[in-house]
Formats: structure tokens, C-alpha cells, sequence
């Protein structure tokens, strides 16, 4: 790649100007008087202040309102993410990544304005080692972009959120989902990463080219990234974990008389150190749910549906072991498959949860809890969460990664009906106490973005957050990285004065 500072000398002379002038870096000038530096970086094409745009990268799939950048722009390189943050830098104009807008906690609003940075033309796959079983992508490059990529290699990324999103969108905000039972979430996956800090600054958090799988140089600054969401810098490479393509697969259905049962025998199965993939639960309101939206006809009880790789012979003995946990605890109406097209008609209902839980309420929203708790408090948290949704008159089928006691209540609510929002808002609160009673998190997956900023320091402790805050601000003095998330907001002013 020819280097930026050959492309583009005046933006860099430009700059270099504007850095040696101390008047003119004390103001917030805005994005009005930046444009047409911006189109000297990225050209015409590559900004964008139309509000279809802007609006599109104003909101996520939350229930949190759309909050538009003042622009939008389209770099193709990591050079030119560092230019571009430079001039906000210098301008202090606020800087909001984008990957595919898949989150659920309002991440991608610009709650003052400023400019979003759009990463989806850096869609390259950079470097694949099959020996190394690890792979660097830009941020364009989503998870299902990358398997297709990988097929004929025998590998592939497992880690997966159901949205086909940015892979290095989900390591901003340590992105899991349902095979982290077995592989880990994001944050065990990454390796190193590239990173353009809020001054244009260009960082390997591992060290340039590096990829051991492990290593005790120094800080573990990666992981301070990873989970980041957008507040400390702008990703613009990951380098992964992969893994072999299991030799085969078979996957299940298992129906319990009762939500206790169903958690019970979760517990059990990963006690006994069956190596399960996957494993998650349904509630009977989600299988009926399921059952109208896919055309399926499980029972509608609690279910488990599971899924176990390796070779023929181990997973013979790994369904012998599952199946006589679940009989013993009353699961029953196995369904057993290992041929993908049977496989996939049968993962159907889980993958589609979502869109089915929304068809019980046409023309209303959908809003996602997403607390972990520790697995010996699995059973309790779930069954008074359904009392709960039951005393509060609420809509909110629930499906769970229960393997890693991870689960969701897929809230249906009418966004127009204030009594049913404050109802909506009051068990949300009630149960992310809840799992915190019980030795949880108020997020296992989702991020805190907008929405869960309030229960950090109920979470972490006030000393915590403030260590945060104040690594927060050693990166970003200005406040200008996705300003007033996961941490509760400060003043850019305060922080400059």
C-alpha cells in the first residue's frame, strides 16, 4: 500500500499546522470546518453529510433513538483512519466507530454530535496461517465473510452472536454467543489487535506482527481494548484464533417438565466434562413462539437444544453421557441429527428467536436483557425471572447461552405505551440487580454502551470505575472517542481545562 503521507502531503503539511497552533487546537471548531479536509483524505465519495446516511449510522438494532453524527466518512486504510482522527483531534470533533450496526445497548449514537467513522470498505483479509490456526482481518470483514473465506482451508472463527457482524465490531464490544461454551467469547479469541488512538496515534496492542498464542510481556493491553466499544480507539485490525472444522457434528432436542429441570441438567451435563459446543434453553413461551414463526411442532415445554463436535467415536460416548443426565432429570422427545440439512432444520427455532419473539406483537419493538450469572445460581435467577415477567404482565419469552449461565429475555413492548415502557424499565432493573446479587454481570455479552452505564459502579466498585476513567482519559484527554458510553459522561470542557 503506498503510504498516506505520499498520497495526501498537504493533509499532513495541513496538520502539522494546525498541531503547532495552540489557539486554534483550544476550540471545538466542528465538522462544518473539517469537510473538505476530510474529502482530501478519503475523496469526494468517501463523506457523507446526507441524512439518510447519517441516520443510518445514527442507530443500532436497540430500542435506544437514533442519534445521527453531524457526518460520515469512509476510509479505506488504516492510514487514513489516522489522519482523519488527527484532524478530529485537532478540531475536537467527537469519533464514533461503525461496523454493521448489529449491537443492542445504543453504541453507535452520536450523543454530541461529530463524526462516525464507517469501516466497512477495509474489507480485507490480510493474512490467514493454516499451521498457526490464526487469521488477521480488517474491520470490514464480517463472521460469516471470513468461514466462507476459510472453507476450503479446514478451518474456521466459531465464536458467534447470531447478526453476521464485524468481527472487529465484536471484539469492541467482546461479542459471544452460542458456541461459547466450548470455544470462549471474543475476548479469549483475539490475539492482538491495531488500534488508531483519538490523536491519530497508529498501536499493535501485542506488538507489530505478533501472534504467539500466549505471552507475559507487559500489560495486557489487547484485552483492554477488546470490550472497549469504542471509547478508547478505533480498531482497524484483529488477529484471531482459529480452529479445525470438527470431524463431525450432531445436534439435539430435548423437552423438560420444567425450567428448573431444563437448568438443572445444563448444570449437570458441563459438570460431568462432557465437552458440549453447544448448549441452550428455551422457555415454553419461547417454543411456542418458535413453533408459529418457523412452522415447527416442539412440545411446548422448557427445551434444551445441544450440539457436540469431534470425531464419530467420542461423540458417541459424549450423547451416551448427555442423554442419561437429561432422562434423569425428566427430559424427554429427543430429537437427535447429524446430516447439516437436519441439523439446520432443527437449529431453526433458536436462530430465529428473535424474529419470532417480535411476531408474537406485530408492530411492536424488541428489546434484549442480557445477564451471566455463575452456574450454581443458573436454576434461581431463571425461575424467579420468569415469576417476575408473570407479576409485571410483561412479554419476554426467554432464550440463554446457559452453558456459560448467559441468557436473554426477549422483551416485546409497545414503544408508545408509557405504562408498559416504565413496567418494561423497572424489571430490566430488578433483574440486573438480581444476577449481581447472585455473584453476576449486568452484561455477558450485549456491551454497556447506552444503557447499563448506571450499574458499572454497582457492578465494579467506585475505586474500579474510577481506574477506568482515569485510563479513559490518559488515552482520550478530550473525551472525543464515542463520547457518553460505558462510562458515565464527563465534560470535554472540564477535562481541557
Amino acid at each position: 500500500m503506498i503510504q498516506f503521507a505520499k498520497c495526501c502531503p498537504n493533509i499532513i503539511r495541513l496538520i502539522e499546522t494546525f498541531k503547532n497552533d495552540s489557539a486554534l487546537c483550544a476550540q471545538n471548531l466542528g465538522v462544518e470546518n473539517v469537510l473538505s479536509q476530510f474529502k482530501s483524505i478519503c475523496g469526494n465519495e468517501g463523506v457523507s453529510v446526507g441524512e439518510a446516511v447519517r441516520e443510518q449510522h445514527g442507530r443500532d438494532e436497540s430500542m435506544h433513538k437514533c442519534r445521527p453524527p453531524d457526518a460520515v466518512v469512509f476510509p479505506r486504510c488504516v492510514e487514513e483512519v489516522s489522519a482523519l482522527a488527527k484532524l478530529c483531534h485537532i478540531f475536537n470533533v467527537p469519533m464514533i466507530p461503525f461496523g454493521t450496526g448489529t449491537g443492542l445497548e445504543g453504541g453507535v449514537g452520536a450523543l454530541e454530535g461529530g463524526v462516525c467513522f464507517s469501516l466497512r470498505n477495509m474489507d480485507k483479509i490480510v493474512d490467514v496461517h493454516v499451521e498457526d490456526m490464526d487469521v488477521t482481518v480488517e474491520p470490514g470483514v464480517t463472521r460469516k465473510m471470513l468461514n466462507t473465506y476459510l472453507r476450503d482451508t479446514g478451518l474456521w472463527f466459531p465464536v458467534d452472536p447470531g447478526a453476521d457482524a464485524s468481527l472487529c465490531g465484536m471484539a469492541a464490544t467482546s461479542a459471544s454467543g452460542t458456541n461459547a461454551v466450548r470455544y470462549g467469547t471474543m475476548r479469549e479469541n483475539v490475539l492482538n489487535l491495531e488500534v488508531v488512538l483519538a490523536d491519530g496515534t497508529i498501536i499493535q496492542t501485542a506488538g507489530k506482527g505478533r501472534r504467539p498464542r500466549k505471552t507475559a510481556a507487559g500489560y495486557n493491553l489487547t484485552n483492554l481494548f477488546v470490550g472497549s466499544e469504542g471509547t478508547l480507539g478505533i480498531i482497524t485490525k484483529t488477529t484471531l484464533r482459529l480452529y479445525g472444522i470438527p470431524e463431525a457434528v450432531v445436534s439435539a432436542v430435548c423437552t423438560f417438565p420444567s425450567v428448573q429441570a431444563a437448568v438443572d441438567s445444563t448444570v449437570q451435563i458441563l459438570q460431568s466434562g462432557v465437552p458440549i459446543a453447544r448448549i441452550e434453553f428455551l422457555d415454553d413461551v419461547m417454543v411456542d413462539a418458535c413453533n408459529r414463526y418457523s412452522s415447527l411442532s416442539y412440545p411446548v415445554k422448557p427445551t434444551l437444544f445441544l450440539e457436540f463436535h469431534g470425531s464419530e467415536d467420542s461423540l458417541k460416548e459424549q450423547v451416551k453421557v448427555t442423554e442419561d443426565i437429561t432422562q434423569t432429570s425428566g427430559g424427554s422427545n429427543f430429537h437427535w441429527a447429524q446430516d447439516a440439512e437436519t441439523r439446520n432444520h432443527l437449529w431453526a427455532a433458536r436462530h430465529n428467536a428473535w424474529y419470532a419473539a417480535l411476531a408474537l406483537r406485530p408492530g411492536c419493538q424488541a428489546y434484549s436483557t442480557d445477564v451471566c450469572v455463575p452456574l450454581s445460581h443458573l436454576p434461581q435467577i431463571i425461575v424467579e425471572t420468569k415469576e417476575d415477567l408473570i407479576k409485571s404482565n410483561l412479554t419476554g419469552p426467554i432464550a440463554g447461552h446457559v452453558g456459560d449461565g448467559n441468557f436473554h429475555c426477549i422483551m416485546v413492548v409497545d414503544p408508545n405505551d408509557k405504562d408498559e415502557l416504565n413496567r418494561l424499565h423497572s424489571f430490566t432493573d430488578r433483574l440486573a440487580r438480581r444476577a449481581l446479587a447472585l455473584d453476576g454481570t449486568c452484561t455477558g455479552e450485549h456491551g454497556v454502551g447506552l444503557g447499563k452505564m448506571y450499574l458499572l459502579p454497582e457492578e465494579l466498585g467506585c475505586h474500579t470505575v474510577h481506574v477506568m476513567q482515569s485510563i479513559k482519559h490518559t488515552l482520550d484527554p478530550k473525551n472525543l472517542m464515542n463520547p457518553g458510553k460505558v462510562l458515565l459522561p464527563f465534560s470535554r470542557e472540564s477535562q481541557q481545562g
